[in-house]
């Protein structure tokens, strides 16, 4: 009996690549050597309803969740783009927003979201805090019917392409809170992050001197640090499919040059030392594309899904990494060459295994929560 729901996902597949045709690797490297976040493919994948799939339909999305959006974010990395925004503005914040916004929230930023009008940037990493983000010192303090937001955000993305972040600091009471505010607020200052990666999103330290917003402007302001961790795992399930695109992208380049290319009369792809590597590459991302279905599965279900989640972005960070390296090695030189669209994937393959949370941070979850070892943190 067919499986309405994956057909659908499939569908849904093959709409995004089509929607991408136009907004490959070279438009990708284009739009980094321009600096301009890649506008065009947000609004191409904005009109086919793509950013919205995880959001409800009352709000103007798909309502089909985050493994729905998964899907998309596999795909677009799949053509050569892979947007990193797309784990962020529609699986952070919007998931945020949808659980624990107001209604007035809710109404003023989820149809945008959906649609590709509105972006949404998230600022919770800080310089001294790293991992811990028990050691935020971002503070903001209530002065009459507003709050006033002093600090200081590292690696924020898409500051100057979002409307507004999402903010988390510390309210007097020492409780993480999470504040929409605009990203042209008075008070904001921002200062460029030079990141060795070719990609047409930027990465800023942002300072917050005495910036005011409205009382209004705290997401679910009684539901402590919930607000903060319901945005996690969809970043990371979709940073996941992400690396899993990549991976699809690198290895189909790798075999296609390795059927045609011809040394010493035979394909090198007949050489086991060509055909290994890329073997043990589609075995890893296999595994790492069923880690990232059963994660968001989860997710979905409304499930905890920590673990699951953990697993997904570790082993497709991984597949990912694998699947590059072999992918260059097989190309030889000319795996080095901008031409052939893959060491233009180098930095940020390497990126991800940093952020959004480190690979190390990871094994320190699985080992704690699965396998019952002590904390080391």
């Amino acid at each position: 009996m067919p499986d309405a729901h994956g057909e659908e996902l499939a569908d849904l597949r093959e709409s995004v690549l089509r929607s991408c045709r136009d907004y490959g690797h070279d438009y990708y490297v284009r739009s980094s050597d321009a600096g301009d976040n890649a506008r065009e493919l947000w609004h191409a994948l904005g009109r086919i309803g793509a950013l919205g799939v995880g959001i409800p339909e009352e709000h103007g999305g798909g309502g089909a969740g985050i493994e729905a959006l998964a899907v998309v974010a596999e795909a677009v990395a799949e053509a050569g783009s892979p947007i990193m925004l797309l784990a962020l503005s529609p699986a952070v914040c919007a998931t945020v927003l949808g659980r624990f916004g107001s209604d007035e929230q809710r109404a003023e930023w989820l149809p945008g979201l959906a649609d590709g009008s509105k972006v949404l940037g998230f600022a919770i990493t800080e310089p001294d805090a790293g991992s811990n983000t028990h050691n935020i010192r971002t503070r903001a303090r209530r002065e009459g019917d507003a709050w006033v937001l002093s600090g200081q955000k590292y690696y924020v993305s898409h500051v100057d392409n979002a409307d507004a972040l999402l903010v988390v600091a510390r309210a007097e009471d020492a409780e993480l809170k999470a504040f929409l505010v605009p990203a042209d607020a008075p008070g904001i200052t921002t200062s460029p992050i030079e990141v060795e990666i070719v990609s047409p999103e930027r990465q800023y330290s942002v300072f917050f001197d005495d910036v005011r917003v409205p009382a209004d402007a705290v997401v679910g302001p009684d539901a402590g640090l919930a607000v903060l961790y319901a945005g996690l795992n969809p970043e990371r399930i979709v940073s996941a499919a992400l690396l899993n695109g990549i991976a699809r992208y690198a290895i189909d380049i790798a075999a296609d040059y390795a059927r045609k290319r011809t040394v010493w009369n035979v394909p090198i792809g007949a050489h086991q030392a060509i055909s290994h590597p890329l073997a043990k590459a589609e075995t890893a991302l296999a595994g790492a594309r069923l880690l990232t279905a059963a994660a968001a599965q989860a997710f979905d279900r409304g499930e905890p899904g920590g673990i699951q989640a953990a697993m997904a972005k570790l082993s497709a960070s991984e597949a990912a990494s694998m699947a590059l390296d072999s992918a260059m090695q097989t190309l030889g030189g000319n795996g080095m060459s901008r031409e052939y669209g893959l060491a233009t994937l180098s930095g940020l393959v390497r990126l991800f295994r940093i952020a959004p949370v480190s690979t190390e941070m990871l094994l320190n979850h699985i080992a704690h929560k699965r396998l019952a070892l002590p904390r080391s943190y």
